[in-house]
């Protein structure tokens, strides 16, 4: 049981690992990696409970009272979180973390939760000496937090309208459903850069930025038991070769996502990208995961592959034109 636990040893263990995770040889601890890390680990809690939203809600007032504080008011600076991808690959490896830490002590979630944020607050208290502010602490956090749960939701919930209302009622394929995820989350990228787009500006040297996003996508594939490999890119067409963008796909599912983003208030374009290539990350394992999938990793990986890459560059000569 729980309660028996030697809840001491466990919580300094806890508190170990986690800054074991964040920490580098070379430059040390990198405290925005353990706020990243926490946020994950509390979102992976928060989905044992029936409502992750809505424990998310009320874990972060608990931890309101117990630092005594709110977040800091006013807005974030541009840079005062990690980029969309980089929040998404920290969060899952605290996501990743909680669920080794469950495996071994999770008799009771509500004592567990109740622990590990005494561990936050001692986190955040000591960091307060060193002269950061806990309210600036706990801003921090709880904006990764809401990205992270956002991020997951998102995954969740736009594969579940693909299936439902294109699937089921208007036959579409899982390999349609993957080309529209991965081509909305091409898309919505483009348009996130647009403003970095000048009249010179080349669609086909694929900036660094597309790949950030296609390995938030691959690795979700990967992650939920898709065959990793080196074929993702098989058969991608060459630069010079007219692009082949999914675009009926695309403005199929538009509507969808628009509300979906609404209704979260995920309003960033780049945040939106990260989000659609989760999902496509998700429904590739839901089409080609497990031991007997229905649609070939071998086919689906280039397939999604494309649908990001062409509908990327359609949007970005478009903008370039435009830039013209």
């Amino acid at each position: 049981m729980f309660a028996l636990t030697n809840k001491p040893e466990m919580g300094a263990r806890l508190y170990k690992d986690l800054i074991r995770m964040s920490t580098d040889s070379a430059r040390g601890t990198d405290l925005m990696k353990v706020i990243q890390h926490i946020a994950g680990i509390l979102v992976e809690t928060y989905f044992v409970f029936e409502c992750a939203d809505k424990s998310m809600e009320a874990g972060l007032q608990q931890l309101s009272d117990l630092l005594g504080c709110e977040p800091l008011e006013g807005p974030l600076g541009s840079d005062a979180l990690p980029p969309a991808h980089i929040l998404d690959f920290e969060t899952e490896r605290g996501r990743a973390a909680a669920r080794v830490f469950f495996e071994e002590w999770m008799d009771c979630e509500y004592e567990f939760h109740a622990l590990f944020l005494s561990i936050v607050h001692n986190i955040f208290a000591a960091w307060e000496r060193d002269g950061m502010p806990r309210a600036e602490s706990f801003r921090l956090l709880a904006e990764c937090v809401k990205k992270c749960m956002g991020f997951e939701i998102a995954a969740q919930e736009l594969c579940d309208v693909l299936i439902e209302h294109k699937a089921l009622r208007e036959d579409w394929s899982l390999g349609d459903c993957i080309a529209a995820l991965s081509a909305v989350a091409g898309r919505r990228l483009a348009l996130s850069l647009a403003s970095e787009i000048s009249p010179v500006f080349q669609p086909y040297a694929l900036p660094g930025s597309l790949d950030c996003v296609v390995y938030v996508m691959t690795q979700e594939a990967v992650r939920l038991g898709v065959p990793a490999g080196s074929d993702w890119r098989l058969g991608l067409a060459a630069n010079d070769v007219p692009v082949n963008a999914p675009v009926e796909l695309v403005f199929e599912i538009e509507p969808y996502c628009r509300s979906f983003f609404d209704a979260i208030a995920l309003s960033d374009q780049y945040d939106q990208a990260v989000a659609c290539a989760k999902a496509a990350g998700r429904m590739l394992a839901v089409a080609a995961g497990g031991e007997v999938p229905e649609l070939e990793p071998s086919i689906a990986k280039p397939l999604a592959m494309a649908a990001i890459t062409e509908t990327y560059r359609s949007v970005c000569m478009g903008q370039a034109a435009v830039g013209g």
